[in-house]
């Protein structure tokens, strides 16, 4: 691309600048539909492929000690590789790194389901099984909804980010009983081969498009390391954003055992049965997905910090009331665990929006990353938490412990006016009113170019600069280095521009 080129006319009368400032492709919606139908196929039978590795161990050890390891070591890659992931994602070509992690877990899938299928079953394998699919989520994460906001309009994104819950809630409700029909039927290796098929799908799906990325050259020559502290520097720079994630993340260790012990409330207080236990866990998953497609229908609205905070405050008053309840009125209980699914939908997707909106495009992995990781450990330290006080307080104790708790820290953000200010768009319609200031951005040797430029084809031309709150790039066309060089170090903001691939 020579740097008299100009936007297109599709540019120019195409879809609104997406999240970072960057004119979305055209067919964005053809893009999205062709990856979100691939990942959909990936996401059902890597969960149950997952659930029934889980069982497997449940059958052959019987062991609350072995199914515990296995949590951990399903999650645990999670938490601890998603910064790595982040780093790549903002270094190399996201769409390869989706390809590669998804294609690396149909390899091993296929590999796997042949060991099982020869009669070599484990515990040791199954553990490779999980693990496997916890390293994969570090890397593809990061790099995918890094991507999204590159693709979808401002007004479209947290739909986007909500039809993802939404997958992973339709999942979580129908991979376990196809991954049990699977084991049950076939066998352990029938699985692992549709798990392969799903990776399959979704790599053709990445395959058959082309996303506009963002690379930022700062990291070339630089160690991993270096680039960690990025994503955090980036949420410390934005003083609202610091104090929502700081919020969210002993939200997240407070809500996140209470799924886990829904079960124990019903028998344990309640003196419920199995089928007890499986109405609740039905009432939360339909009642979650109810609240996410009218969350997909309405699409949000513009103030998303007030979702988040509602939800949170909303889920903090029913766990309180669960706790409260008398051991006779288990419909109580029933009401109030649907009405908690019903806000939790309208959490994590006006969450992950929020901070799609407030990173700079070239850090945008990073950030990415560091959310991962405070999703997947807050899981961990909050069961070890809620167990612990559990025992000694008991469960309906910890019930009103934990709702209480989650109220008091979500009505005080509900004052702050840096949080609030999240809510109010800059001069592009998205980001922050006020930016952070550069040098609380960037290390001494990061530049502000962004990608170099590929000569495969034209990159759709950015309409605004890559932080949305400077101001617009001058009229005349900005100076670019080759289209085979990286662009210079040094370069202003509006020189990096969205690579297709």
């Amino acid at each position: 691309m020579s740097p008299s080129d100009g936007p297109s006319p599709a540019a120019a009368n195409g879809p609104a600048p997406s999240a970072p400032g960057f004119q979305p492709p055209a067919d964005w919606k053809r893009i999205l539909i062709l990856i979100w139908t691939g990942q959909a196929f990936s996401i059902v039978t890597s969960y149950a492929a997952g659930y029934a590795a889980i069982w497997y161990i449940t059958e052959t050890t019987g062991s609350a000690m072995m199914l515990s390891l296995a949590a951990i070591v399903s999650i645990l890659p999670t938490g601890l590789l998603s910064p790595f992931g982040g780093v790549l994602a903002d270094r190399f070509n996201r769409r390869s790194l989706m390809l590669l992690a998804d294609g690396a877990v149909g390899a091993l899938s296929a590999l796997l389901g042949l060991v099982i299928w020869l009669g070599q079953v484990n515990l040791p394998v199954t553990m490779v099984v999980l693990g496997v699919r916890g390293v994969a989520q570090a890397f593809h994460g990061p790099a995918l909804t890094a991507a999204m906001p590159l693709l979808a309009p401002p007004s479209h994104l947290l739909r986007i980010n909500t039809l993802s819950q939404m997958l992973w809630s339709l999942a979580g409700i129908g991979a376990p009983a196809l991954g049990i029909l699977l084991y049950s039927t076939i066998g352990f290796h029938s699985v692992m081969f549709l798990d392969a098929l799903g990776a399959v799908l979704a790599c053709a799906g990445l395959a058959l498009v082309r996303l506009p990325t963002v690379r930022d050259q700062g990291l070339v020559g630089r160690d991993v390391w270096h680039g960690l502290g990025d994503g955090l520097r980036v949420v410390r720079a934005n003083r609202g954003l610091s104090q929502l994630m700081l919020i969210c993340t002993l939200g997240m260790v407070l809500f996140s055992p209470i799924g886990s012990l829904l079960p124990l409330m019903t028998y344990g207080h309640f003196a419920g049965d199995g089928y007890d236990a499986s109405l609740i866990e039905a009432v939360f998953g339909i009642a979650m997905l109810a609240g996410s497609f009218l969350l997909l229908a309405w699409g949000g609205g513009r103030r998303h910090v007030r979702l988040v905070l509602g939800s949170g405050l909303a889920a903090g008053l029913t766990i309180f009331g669960c706790g409260l309840l008398p051991t006779d009125r288990f419909i109580g209980f029933v009401i109030l665990c649907g009405a908690m699914g019903f806000a939790c939908a309208f959490y994590n997707g006006p969450l992950m929006t929020v901070l799609q909106r407030h990173s700079p495009a070239e850090k945008m992995g990073r950030v990415m990353g560091l959310f991962g990781a405070v999703v997947s450990l807050a899981a961990p330290i909050g069961l070890v938490v809620s167990g612990a006080v559990a025992e000694r307080v008991g469960i309906a104790s910890w019930f009103l412990i934990s709702g209480g708790a989650i109220v008091v820290l979500t009505l005080p953000a509900a004052l702050m006016r840096q949080v609030r200010a999240l809510d109010v768009p800059g001069p592009n319609g998205v980001g922050p009113a006020e930016p952070p200031s550069p040098a609380d951005l960037s290390s001494p040797a990061d530049p502000a170019s962004l990608t170099d430029l590929s000569s495969r084809a034209e990159p759709p031309h950015p309409v605004g600069p890559s932080s949305p709150a400077e101001p617009p790039a001058p009229a005349e066309p900005p100076h670019r280095a080759e289209a085979t060089e990286p662009a210079a170090t040094g370069a202003s903001a509006t020189d990096g521009a969205a690579e297709p691939n």
